[in-house]
């Protein structure tokens, strides 16, 4: 089945005034999302941004304005029907409780009357497509999956009627730091493949740099701050409010803009747990490195194992060895690979592809010369800012002299 790209999103005057209240939650915005690219909304709390988000549904009302959805003034269609055409995800991933996972994903298929077949067949795909077994997920219930799990059951729901545009509000906020990651880097890579048009919630900046295309800083009303490219706003933030929200350490946030996969990833020594121990053993002793990596029955990073391991191995591998406990995939950012790379004795992260499988592994000395390169550059720019800086203002002295020499603009100058 080919997948729907995105369609623009026009917003034109959109204003939402809520009875009684002293002025609009959401005062005029104009905006515009080009199809295919991730904005993120960012703000601070009770700026209107997820009321911006809900109205482009139609979940609020707007109280004036215009919506466009590709060619389409969606503005005054039938709401429910507009819904069914766009992919909605929420925080806490807004699962019926008393439907299956397959259940849930199958709902809007079913309800603009795709064919039973269809409709299994897509459940099936969609759960490939996040990363779920459908053999183990497609009976389960809410309550039997991680809050990761559900986040992805989430988001294949949304995306199931393969719509052009996906709204998400807030979705990764409910979820611990590290599954956060890992579905944030889940969404990069399914993005990759749809080219969704996806407006996305958050109140966090770092979220935002990492997923965003564009970000939109909103203050109070919704009032646009800044509408620029993640690297734009941490360079040359407009004003103080959005100097504010990229707070301090703007180089190392740009750690965020580079992804694992444009950095040196190198193949390292591996073995598999099936594997004879005396291959295991021969491969350790006679390698350039003291260490492999041991892959499961699926490919997945295992254990690290080193020389002085083997003498502890006597016939099994049971206790020998380090057990993986962090791993990134190539969507991760190298902030988020610096971080797993600085919390292991030995410097280095194994990276893995969509379902878990080793692709390769990123040590310390590559992280560490990429934040070098990124630390140089923003010198540089600092220097050149402030050379342009002097110069313009030796320019400003220059004329003003030029002034006084002439006698103009100063008394006692010539007739």
């Amino acid at each position: 089945m080919t997948a729907t790209s995105g369609a623009r999103i026009h917003l034109e005057n959109l204003t939402k005034i809520y009875p009684g209240s002293t002025g609009p939650a959401v005062d005029n915005v104009n905006l515009e999302v080009r199809a295919g690219e991730t904005v993120i909304f960012v703000g601070p709390s009770g700026c209107g941004k997820s009321t911006t988000l809900k109205m482009i549904n139609r979940l609020i009302e707007p109280t004036s304005g215009r919506i466009r959805i590709g060619d389409e003034d969606v503005t005054d269609m039938d709401p429910v029907r507009l819904r069914r055409k766009i992919g909605y995800a929420i925080q806490a991933s807004g699962l019926f409780p008393h439907m299956t996972v397959a259940q849930n994903i199958a709902l809007v298929p079913k309800m603009i009357g795709w064919s039973r077949a269809r409709v299994g067949s897509r459940v099936e795909e969609m759960l490939d497509l996040v990363g779920l077994d459908p053999g183990e997920f497609h009976g389960r219930y809410p309550r039997q999956l991680s809050g990761g799990q559900q986040q992805r059951v989430g988001v294949a729901r949304a995306l199931a009627a393969d719509p052009p545009v996906l709204l998400m509000d807030e979705p990764f906020g409910a979820v611990d730091p590290i599954t956060r990651d890992h579905l944030q880097d889940e969404l990069i890579r399914l993005q990759h493949e749809l080219h969704k048009t996806i407006c996305f919630v958050t109140h966090d900046f770092d979220e935002a740099i990492k997923l965003g295309d564009r970000i939109a800083v909103l203050r109070e009303r919704s009032h646009i701050a800044q509408f620029d490219t993640p690297e734009a706003i941490l360079t040359n933030p407009t004003d103080d409010f959005v100097s504010g929200f990229v707070g301090a350490g703007a180089a190392l946030k740009r750690l965020n803009l580079t992804r694992v996969r444009d950095v040196g990833v190198v193949d390292f020594p591996t073995a598999g747990v099936d594997d004879p121990l005396q291959d295991i053993f021969d491969t350790l002793r006679s390698g350039a490195t003291n260490e492999l990596l041991l892959l499961d029955r699926n490919r997945r990073p295992y254990k690290w194992l080193r020389r002085g391991d083997l003498s502890r191995a006597k016939g099994s591998l049971a206790r020998a060895g380090t057990l993986v406990t962090d791993t990134v995939t190539r969507d991760a950012t190298l902030r988020d690979a610096l971080e797993a790379v600085l919390t292991d004795n030995a410097g280095r992260v194994a990276v893995t592809g969509r379902r878990g499988e080793y692709t390769g592994v990123v040590d310390v000395e590559t992280l560490m010369n990429n934040v070098h390169e990124l630390l140089e550059a923003d010198r540089l720019e600092a220097l050149a800012h402030q050379h342009d800086l002097q110069e313009q203002r030796e320019r400003e002295t220059r004329l003003a002299q030029e002034g006084l020499d002439t006698g103009e603009g100063g008394p006692g100058g010539r007739a």
